[in-house]
């Protein structure tokens, strides 16, 4: 391994949540990074719960990539409140972004990760998938978050701390903290690749 290409002085990544399917996600990248640069099997995970600005089911692209950044943002000042620190602080979003091709509009469900030192910050993004129209007017014309409407499409209760709508949607082939995971992977880019980041 090339030691210009880690930064093996990561210790502590603090998350801006604490919802399980977001806590497994940051884990199991941490593992998958760690495969690559054994540093980062000592780094310890601390997940908070934050208040934020973000609305409650994010419509865009832009409200996903602001909610991600300000969860970020959330846990860092969290911390430094109890005097607590981490190298990196990280926040994750998921909603919707829908875009209109040839006059036909298509809704994508999607996550955006957001990982800073405090002096620089890079997004990374999930895969997208598309949602059911009538899940989507259930949220966007029903207002109402997503996570309440998976929870009545697959007939169970709080679906988004376990399979989330990527579970039902997938029938389990990817789940939310799966598709959390590579956004997590593409946003920690430059701290375990930063040969080509620098």
């Amino acid at each position: 391994m090339n030691r210009s290409q880690s930064q093996s002085s990561i210790k502590t990544i603090a998350l801006g949540s604490d919802r399980a399917a977001k806590i497994i996600a940051l884990r199991a990248c941490v593992a998958r990074v760690a495969e690559i640069d054994p540093s980062w099997a000592k780094v310890n995970v601390v997940a908070r719960a934050v208040s934020t600005n973000a609305p409650a089911m994010p419509l865009t692209d832009w409200e996903l990539m602001q909610g991600a950044r300000e969860r970020a943002l959330a846990v860092r000042d969290l911390l430094r409140g109890q005097r607590l620190e981490a190298e990196i602080y990280v926040g994750l979003e998921g909603g919707f972004h829908s875009i209109s091709i040839e006059g036909e509009w298509h809704t994508f469900l999607r996550g955006w990760a957001y990982a800073t030192d405090d002096k620089r910050g890079w997004f990374g993004s999930s895969p997208s998938i598309s949602v059911p129209a009538r899940i989507v007017k259930s949220v966007i014309e029903g207002h109402q978050e997503l996570g309440w409407v998976i929870d009545d499409v697959a007939g169970k209760r709080d679906v988004r701390s376990r399979q989330g709508a990527w579970g039902v949607l997938t029938r389990d082939l990817v789940t939310r903290s799966m598709s959390f995971e590579l956004a997590l992977i593409a946003a920690f880019a430059p701290f375990y690749n930063q040969g080509l980041y620098t």
